[in-house]
């Protein structure tokens, strides 16, 4: 044994391993599990993305990986030692590990149904405090940029090219790399502001259930990605993002549902849900190339890289970031359809009937009444209005947020600049007009208690001056809200409604 040796801790009673000798086989390693005791050699490969063609190179591979790994496993990580030929010439090199018993690997407690809610929590605090001592600085900083991820995409996509048309779907590959560059495009305040925040961490980098052993005395996080600091440098979200899909992957979205609650408390962690959806898509896609490649963990299933490719386009569509317009005359019901879609959605809204008051410096509920086109309702303070709250949601647009704006949305010019907003931050523009008959609007009007100032008599006006609104969908408003708003979400999200009868659906995230 070398002079890194470390001496490791008693194993429980509980913790015991049952079977005395097995090995186990990935693309870049073989692992040797005899007793107590669990032996690493790298294999003699050089991949694109990791090369370890040479005994050298896998002997200072080995000495990161012990350093990096013994940050969250110390007692796991024990040394390295060589291995002889009959002559005593060193032939190649292995990392020493306290070998981890198979029953408590948190990939078969998931499989096996057992309750891992406590565990996983346990391991939230575990990353969270890991990630707030973690290395951090402008070299990794470097890795957290918008460019630096779309630059981890497009080596991705490039290497999982060779799979396409025959393990991955042409298709769907496509949809992913069209979805992951269109939220990348339009988001590069929100990782500057990441970047601000210190979310940048040099990580874990490939956390996943196979790696994770939920001993009586606490996880023991292992195998860490050593062989490419910029992969380890990454969004701390990311790091639990790569979790997240993997519960998934083993059937578990509620356990991937309650870690990244849990993190996002314990952490506190406001990362905005449509960032932690296009990490989760990340990591799926990544794990899907990986599938493809020969001695992998996951070789031997023909299905796997589908399923995590078709995993990788779900959450990038939930991951998608939306500019939603309700509009329509006074009265019609798009101020409840539009608060009732941002609880739904879990997003932000913004009315343009609170933000004239706020620009009068009035109180939302002092009422400004003036005949149409006069007072705070003339052309220009209208103007001024709107402009205001399109320059609000470019900010909550660009930091990954979906906005609906709640206003009348009658004038064509003030729609031509919603949807400029849209094109310029890569969102998708999401058109609807409440409409119900006059009558049933005027009634409304009357009984409401609302900050709006239009009477019936404006209303009246605001319909009759309303401009023709095309690529809009019509809303009838006058069935409850409940159905509403059921059938405006499958528009605005389509893919949550119209997937294969049997198909596994995934619980929405927490909202933002």
């Amino acid at each position: 044994m070398s002079s890194t040796s470390l001496r490791e801790g008693p194993i429980a009673a509980t913790d015991l391993v049952s079977s005395y000798a097995e090995a186990r086989e990935t693309h870049s390693a073989v692992v040797f599990l005899v007793g107590e005791r669990a032996y690493k050699l790298k294999k003699s490969v050089d991949l694109g993305f990791l090369d370890f063609s040479s005994r050298s190179k896998r002997l200072a591979v080995l000495h990161r990986e012990l350093a990096l790994n013994r940050r969250l496993a110390p007692d796991v990580y024990l040394g390295i030692s060589e291995v002889l030929d009959v002559d005593g010439r060193p032939l190649d090199h292995l990392l020493v590990m306290r070998r981890m018993p198979e029953q408590r690997r948190l990939t078969h407690l998931v499989v096996s149904g057992a309750e891992v809610g406590g565990h996983l929590t346990a391991l939230a605090h575990l990353m969270a405090t890991f990630h707030s001592h973690a290395g951090r600085g402008p070299d990794v900083d470097e890795s957290g940029t918008r460019d630096a991820l779309w630059g981890r995409w497009q080596g991705n996509l490039d290497r999982a090219q060779p799979f396409v048309g025959t393990r991955l779907e042409a298709a769907e590959v496509d949809a992913v790399r069209r979805l992951a560059q269109r939220y990348l495009d339009g988001r590069a305040p929100l990782f500057e502001d990441r970047i601000r925040r210190s979310a940048i961490v040099d990580g874990h980098g490939d956390l996943l259930a196979e790696d994770i052993f939920c001993l009586s005395d606490g996880p023991r996080v292992l195998d860490c990605l050593e062989f490419d600091d910029r992969l380890r440098h990454l969004d701390r979200i990311d790091d639990m993002a790569c979790l997240a899909m993997d519960l998934e992957r083993l059937g578990a979205p509620g356990a991937a549902e309650g870690l990244l609650a849990a993190y996002a408390a314990l952490s506190s962690d406001t990362a905005p849900a449509s960032l932690v959806h296009h990490y989760i898509g990340y990591r799926a896609f990544m794990r899907a190339m990986v599938a493809c490649l020969p001695h992998g963990r996951d070789t031997r299933s023909s299905t796997l890289p589908g399923r995590l490719l078709d995993l990788a386009q779900r959450h990038l569509e939930d991951g998608r970031v939306s500019l939603i317009l309700v509009g329509g005359a006074p009265g019609t019901g798009k101020t409840t359809l539009a608060g009732r879609l941002a609880e739904d959605l879990g997003c932000a809204v913004l009315s343009t009937d609170l933000v004239r008051k706020e620009l009068a410096g009035l109180p939302p509920r002092t009422h400004a009444s003036a005949a149409a086109g006069c007072g705070i309702y003339t052309p220009a303070w209208t103007d001024r209005t709107y402009r205001e709250v399109l320059h609000r949601a470019e900010g909550l647009l660009t930091m990954g947020r979906t906005v609906v704006l709640d206003g009348t949305w009658g004038d064509a010019d003030l729609r031509a600049l919603a949807a400029s907003l849209a094109e310029r931050t890569s969102s998708d523009l999401v058109q609807l007009r409440c409409d119900v008959p006059a009558e049933v609007a005027t009634h409304r009007i009357v009984v409401r208690d609302s900050v709006s100032d239009a009477d019936p008599v404006i209303a009246a006006g605001l319909r009759e001056a309303f401009d023709d609104w095309p690529g809009s969908a019509r809303v009838d408003t006058r069935p409850p809200v409940d159905l509403v708003a059921a059938q405006v979400q499958h528009r605005i999200q389509p893919w949550r409604t119209t997937r294969a009868t049997g198909q596994t659906m995934r619980p929405r995230l927490p909202a933002d």
